[in-house]
C-alpha cells in the first residue's frame, strides 16, 4: 500500500511539472517581439568645457588690527556698512600694567635729570666761552709772533740776518695764526655741541612723557599714529567685525600678529577663486572666458576672465588640483555678490554653434572608429560609420556621415517595449 501511495504521488508531481513546462514554452512563443526606439540628430550648440569649483572673493581684503592692547570699549560701525579711509571703527580701553606704568614714570624722571645736567653744562661752557681764555691766549701768541716777524723782516732787508733765519720766523707766524683761527672755531663748535646735547635730552624727555601718557590714556599729544582709536586704512565695505564690546584685543607687534578687529574689502572688484583637476589644467590659458554660476543666485550667470593658473598642484582626495583665479566682469547692478559665495565656473575649451549632434549614448565606439545604427525598415537597423567632433559629455558633434533627416537607433535597454518615435 505504501509503495502504491509513493507511485501515485510521483505521478502527480510529474504531471504538474509537465504542465508548467508546456505553459512556459507557450508564453515564450506568444511574447511580443522587441521594439527599439529611434531618434533623429538635431542642430544644437556643443560646448566642451572644464568645471572648476570654488568661491567668490574680493580681490583686496584687509584685516584691521589694533596698535595697543586692551578691551574693546566702543564699536562705531557694523558689518555691511561702507567705510572710508580714516573713519573710526572702534575704541580700545587700555588696562595698563602697574609695572609698565612705574617703569615709564622712572624713565621720565631719569630723562628730566639728564636734561638738567646737560643744561647746566651748556651754561658753564657759555661762561667759559664768554671769557675767551683759550682765544685770548692764542691771539696773544699770534700777535707776539707777528711782531717778531716784522722785526726780523727789516733785519733781513738790512742784511743783518740771512734769509734762512727769517724764514723760521715767518713759519712760526703762520703756525700761530692757524692756532688762533682754530681756537675761535673750536670755541664756537663746543657751544653748538652742548646745545645739540640739550636738544637731544629734551626730545628724550618728550618721548618718555608721551610713552607714559600712551600707557595711561592710549593717545599722545604729538602722535596720531599710535592710538586707542582704530580707524579704517582703506575705502570699502566692512565684511566682518569678529570682536564685541568688552572683548580683549592684542596689539600688532614683531612677535604677535595681533587680534583682527575688522575685515574690509572692495566689493566692486571681485574674483572667482577655485580649483581644476590636473586632467584639465593643461588645456587652460590665461585670458580664457569663464561662465560662473553661484548656487545662492538662481537663473543668473556671470562672465569672468581667467587671470591666474597656479604652477603647483595640491593633492585633494586622491587627485591633484590646481588653483585658478578669474576676474568677474560686468555683474548686473541688481545682483549683490557676497564674499564667500560657493560657485562653479565652466571654462570654455571649445565651442561649436548650431551643428549636427547626437546624444553620446547613441554612438557605438570601436577603437578609434565611431558608428551609429541607422533605420532601414521596420525594426531593421544597419551600422554606419560617422566622423565625430567635440563632445560636452551629453551631446557629440557629427562632422559627417548623417544629417538631421537620418533616423538612428536609440541605444537603450533592448528589452524596452516603447514604440518608435514619429518619423515624419
Amino acid at each position: 500500500m505504501k509503495n502504491k501511495g509513493c507511485l501515485y504521488g510521483t505521478g502527480i508531481f510529474l504531471f504538474l511539472l509537465t504542465g508548467m513546462l508546456v505553459f512556459y514554452f507557450y508564453k515564450q512563443q506568444t511574447t511580443d517581439p522587441i521594439k527599439f526606439e529611434s531618434v533623429k540628430p538635431e542642430m544644437r550648440d556643443v560646448v566642451k568645457k572644464a568645471v572648476a569649483t570654488g568661491s567668490i572673493k574680493p580681490r583686496r581684503e584687509i584685516n584691521i588690527k589694533p596698535q595697543v592692547s586692551g578691551v574693546v570699549e566702543v564699536l562705531y560701525v557694523e558689518a555691511g556698512e561702507i567705510v572710508t579711509k580714516g573713519q573710526k571703527l572702534a575704541k580700545i580701553k587700555l588696562i595698563p600694567s602697574e609695572v609698565n606704568i612705574n617703569s615709564a614714570q622712572n624713565n621720565v624722571e631719569l630723562n628730566r635729570i639728564r636734561l638738567r645736567e646737560s643744561q647746566r653744562e651748556l651754561e658753564r661752557q657759555r661762561g667759559l666761552s664768554s671769557k675767551n681764555l683759550d682765544i685770548d691766549q692764542a691771539k696773544s701768541g699770534f700777535e707776539q709772533s707777528k711782531l717778531e716777524e716784522e722785526r726780523n723782516r727789516k733785519l733781513v732787508e738790512e742784511g743783518v740776518i740771512s734769509e734762512q733765519e727769517y724764514r723760521q720766523f715767518k713759519l712760526d707766524l703762520e703756525l700761530k695764526e692757524s692756532i688762533y683761527e682754530n681756537a675761535k672755531i673750536s670755541s664756537s663748535n663746543s657751544i653748538r655741541q652742548f646745545e645739540t646735547e640739550v636738544d637731544i635730552r629734551t626730545q628724550e624727555l618728550a618721548a618718555a612723557i608721551d610713552n607714559l601718557q600712551l600707557l595711561r590714556e592710549g593717545v599722545t599729544k604729538n602722535s596720531k599714529q599710535v592710538s586707542n582709536i582704530i580707524v579704517s586704512t582703506v575705502n570699502g565695505m566692512l565684511l566682518d567685525m569678529p570682536v564685541e564690546e568688552g572683548g580683549s584685543v592684542i596689539e600688532r607687534n614683531t612677535f604677535n600678529e595681533g587680534t583682527s578687529v575688522a575685515t574690509i574689502a572692495d566689493m566692486s572688484n571681485l574674483i572667482f577663486e577655485g580649483k581644476v583637476d590636473e586632467s584639465d589644467v593643461g588645456k587652460l590659458k590665461e585670458g580664457m572666458p569663464l561662465v560662473v554660476t553661484v548656487g545662492a543666485i538662481v537663473d543668473t550667470t556671470f562672465t569672468a576672465i581667467l587671470e591666474f593658473i597656479s604652477p603647483k598642484g595640491v593633492e585633494e582626495e586622491g587627485t591633484v588640483k590646481f588653483e585658478i583665479k578669474a576676474a568677474i566682469k560686468d555683474a548686473p547692478d541688481d545682483v549683490f555678490l557676497r564674499a564667500g559665495y560657493s560657485a562653479n565656473a565652466d571654462v570654455i575649451l571649445q565651442r561649436k554653434d548650431q551643428v549636427v549632434a547626437v546624444q553620446e549614448r547613441d554612438i557605438i565606439y570601436s577603437g578609434d572608429t565611431s558608428f551609429v545604427e541607422i533605420k532601414q525598415g521596420d525594426q531593421e537597423f544597419d551600422r554606419l560609420q560617422i566622423e565625430v567632433g567635440i563632445s560636452d559629455g551629453m551631446y557629440t558633434e557629427v562632422v559627417s556621415g548623417i544629417d538631421t533627416s537620418t533616423v538612428i537607433k536609440k541605444q537603450t535597454d533592448p528589452k524596452a517595449q516603447d514604440l518608435d518615435e514619429d518619423e515624419s
